[in-house]
Order: structure tokens, then sequence, then C-alpha cells
């Protein structure tokens, strides 16, 4: 059954000309909705992780610090976000958004998160608009349970996933790939397990050449069980932080081609959105709505029952 997780939470009361589109998560469970999309998937929400839950891949006082709101203004800098009661109640509820997220694609081989993707946090600080890296904490969570041997991190977003990265360095059963503009933020760069750095003004072409190769030979040779799909928007052509030069109907192949492949070599996929930004934001959500509408198109291909169902 094709499952896409979301919770109302994920975006509240917040100044809507920010560089970040915190309403971003609401009007893109909006849009699916008003396609008819969400008619005909399972919709589930997440709980809240705990502090314990959090203090797997990040320190307790950075986690405590969201909590309470006890930040200092070097954290916050560097988070470049507001603290709120808000921020941290939404921040708790999205890593756990992602870890079902990625149950549910164990279980059924495709699932979709409508947020998530939180790459540049590291494990004592947030940074990018990431609060918690809610990719290091799914893959260690169930590394740490069993529940699979092998998770590849594929991160697409324009930027490089710097946080994962260095949080995954040392963890046994994890491989990092990081497809990213070259000259993008952050820097420096960290050092992923694979590297791909992208030159600026890339098309879908030259793009999605680089991206089969790299994930043909990532599922050959390291045959994940599980892939965690960062599927950011940002690598548009009109993206405002992007500066790559894909279309539409580039982000659109580049999703199916993620999605096919991982099929075909037995790899369950978790997605998650990533980033996107762009003052527009009914077009920003277009293009974040992409991911799903691939992965509606193409779940009777891969064995995924379609169905009415009640959220």
């Amino acid at each position: 059954m094709l499952t896409f997780t979301y919770h109302p939470d994920y975006s509240y009361d917040f100044p809507d000309d920010h560089r970040f589109p915190m309403s971003k998560f609401r009007r893109l469970h909006d849009n699916l909705a008003g396609k008819g999309i969400l008619d005909r998937v399972r919709l589930v929400a997440p709980e809240k992780a705990s502090i314990d839950d959090l203090c797997r891949v990040h320190s307790r006082d950075y986690v405590t610090a969201i909590a309470e709101g006890s930040l200092d203004k070097r954290a916050l800098r560097a988070l470049r976000l507001p603290w709120s009661a808000h921020l941290a109640h939404r921040s708790f509820i999205a890593a756990n958004g992602t870890l079902l997220t990625a149950r549910n694609a164990l279980q059924y081989g495709l699932a979709c998160h409508m947020a998530g993707g939180t790459h540049h946090a590291h494990a004592a600080g947030g940074a990018g608009f990431c609060v918690f890296n809610d990719m290091a904490y799914t893959a260690c969570t169930l590394l740490d349970s069993g529940e699979v041997e092998r998770v590849l991190i594929l991160d697409t977003d324009v930027h490089q996933g710097d946080g994962t990265a260095r949080m995954l360095a040392d963890q046994p059963g994890t491989f990092t790939c990081s497809l990213h503009c070259a000259q993008n933020y952050p820097h420096p760069k960290a050092q992923s397990d694979l590297d791909v750095p992208i030159q600026a003004g890339t098309d879908d072409d030259g793009y999605l050449d680089v991206l089969s190769s790299t994930l043909d030979r990532l599922l050959l040779t390291f045959a994940p069980d599980l892939v965690i799909y960062d599927a950011g928007a940002d690598v548009h052509t009109d993206d405002a932080l992007g500066k790559l030069s894909l279309s539409s109907a580039g982000m659109r192949e580049r999703d199916r081609l993620v999605f096919e492949r991982c099929h075909d070599a037995g790899a369950a996929v978790a997605s998650v959105i990533g980033g996107g930004y762009d003052l527009d934001r009914e077009a920003l959500v277009e293009r974040h709505a992409i991911p799903f509408e691939v992965a509606f198109e193409i779940a009777s291909k891969l064995g995924l029952r379609l169905e009415k169902t009640v959220a």
C-alpha cells in the first residue's frame, strides 16, 4: 500500500516572507489533496519523538536546548530560524515522520514523507534551517533495532548533506552519497562516503546521466536494504538558492529513476522532500509535489495497492 506521512503541525504561523517557507508542508498536503491523490493513498501521522529518542544521534545538551528554548545567539544564527515552542514541537514530530516513513517503506517497498531531509543538522547543533537530522536518526534507529543491515542515504538536494555525512561517518551499515552543486552552500564541504559535485548550471541531461551511473554503482556495490532519498526541490532552475538548471520534467525523471531502479534492485525507498526556496509558494509546492505524483503514478507497477483510505 502506498503510504504518505504528514502531520498538521508541520506548518505553523510563521512570516511568509521568511527565506524558509514554513507554510510549504501544509500547502503540499492541500496540493495533493486537491489533485485527488490523498484519496487513493494511506495517509499516516507520526507521534512526537522523545528527547531520549533523538539523543541516539544528537547531544543531550542540544536536544534539551531545542525543547526548552535555551539556544544561545550563536546557535540561533547557525540555525537561521527563530526558536519557538511551535518550531520545537514540529521538529520532534518531523524526525519521527521520517522514521515512520522508512518503516512503511520496508513493509511496502515505497513510502513518502511530506517533510524531512534536514541534512545540515549536526550532532551538537542545527544549521541551515535544519533542527534535527531526521535521516541520520532514522538510519541509526533502524540499524540499532536490527530492522535493517544496510542503509543508503541518497541525497539529491542541491546543497551537500554535510550534517548527515559527519554524523554517519563512523556508523557501520550506512553509506552517504550526496549529489550537490559544487559551488553552493555549505562552505567548506564535509566528506560523504561518496560526494558527487555537480557544476552550476547543469541541465536535465547532464544531471540525469550522473545520477543514473552513480545510483547503478551504489545499488550494485552497497546493496542497501533501505534507501532514504532526499528529493530536494532546490535543484530546479528557478529555485532561489539552487544554481542548477533542472526543469520540472527533469525532476520528475530524477524521481522516477530512483524509485524504479531501487525497486529493481530490491531496495525499499523512503522519500523526504528536502529543500526548496521560492517566494512564489504555489510554484514551489508544485515542485515538491513531483515525487509524490511520481510515486502515485508508478505504485501499481511497484506492486502497491491504491485504494481510497481514511487518514
